[in-house]
Formats: structure tokens, sequence, C-alpha cells
């Protein structure tokens, strides 16, 4: 009795693990095609000082553009843990509709930082990011817009957590400036995953 359960159990981990085989399978691909996801505004000084301002993060090269053009840059710099937000798209437009529902937990209709275009694997509605890593070849300098070419898929592990079931997933792109140079790269892990029901979780 307790081989069969556990032989049953067995086949149904190996039933949901493979439905996330084609993910794992396209590890490597680009699913963006090599297409830029521009970020919603050049860097301005401005969203420069109100980064710096709750950090207190005291540095010339930030805040002086005559620092910053002595140290041969064309203007001031964004601090380097700041760059990824400038690559996120805007989130809402005049005539577009964000939020379609009242509801107190309601979502966006369209986020960048969900799993919602994920063509392959099985469809889910948790999604969380758990980790990120930039690499810069340079500093970005105020005036300056970037975006991110790519998504590649760098690893796919399926695995079952407490939230549910699922897959950690590993994407990296390049982040580049309209002149179309890689000022650098951006790696971000996130876990796609069905929720287990409430009275499981």
């Amino acid at each position: 009795m307790t081989s069969l359960t556990s032989t049953t159990e067995t086949d149904r981990e190996a039933d949901w693990k493979a439905e996330w085989q084609p993910v794992v399978d396209a590890v490597g691909d680009d699913f963006a095609d090599g297409a830029v996801t521009w970020g919603g505004d050049p860097v301005e000084p401005g969203a420069v000082r109100r980064y710096l301002e709750p950090l207190e993060l005291d540095c010339a090269l930030h805040t002086d553009a005559d620092v910053a053009r002595a140290h041969g840059y064309s203007d001031i710099t964004m601090p380097a843990t700041g760059v990824i937000a400038w690559t996120i798209p805007k989130a809402w437009v005049p005539g577009d509709t964000l939020f379609d529902s009242d509801a107190r937990d309601a979502q966006p209709v369209k986020t960048a930082i969900n799993n919602a275009d994920m063509p392959l694997g099985p469809r889910t509605t948790g999604f969380f990011g758990t980790d990120i890593e930039v690499d810069l070849e340079r500093d970005v300098v105020a005036g300056e817009r970037i975006g991110r070419r790519g998504r590649r898929l760098v690893s796919c592990t399926p695995k079952e957590t407490g939230v549910g079931r699922g897959a950690f997933m590993t994407w990296e792109s390049e982040i580049v400036t309209e002149a179309g140079e890689v000022v650098g790269r951006i790696r971000i892990g996130t876990y796609a995953y069905v929720p287990r029901p409430k009275e499981q979780a």
C-alpha cells in the first residue's frame, strides 16, 4: 500500500515537472529576439537627486556636473545601484487602463515584471523576483536613455516550494543606450508558480 502511494506521488511529481520541460529545453533562447525594451524616461538630474536623497549618497560625480566632466563624463552619473530602474518601461500612459478592477488586491492589467507573456510551459498565476545581478561596462550619465536588449533564458529549474509548484528561472539582457552601445548586462532571477490552494498553504 505504501509502495503504491509512493509510486503515485512520484508519478504526479513527474507529471507536473514534465510540463516545464519545453521551458527547460529552451534554455539559451532569446525570448525577445534581440528587441529592445526602453526605459520610461531618460536619466535626468532631478531623478538622480531624488534617488540620492534617502540614501544620503554623497558623491560629487552624481551631484556636480563640473566634477563629473573633470573626470571624463559628459554630465553627472547615475549610481550603479539605480541603473536598473531606468531600464523599466512605463507602466501607464494617457489613454491606457492600468487597473480594471477596484478589488482590494487588484493587480495591474499589464506590468513589465510578471510572467504573463511566457509562451511556453504551464500557465502560472504566481510570480516574484528572487535576485538581480548587474554588471556595468561604464557609468550611465544624465541625458542618456537606456533599455534592455534581448531576454535570454539562462536557466530553468522546476521546483515545488511552500507557496506552490513552479520553476526558478534566470533571464539575461544587455543594457544598451539609444546609440546601441552596450553599457552593461543584467540577470534577473524569478520564480513563476501555481499557488497552492489556501487550505493547503
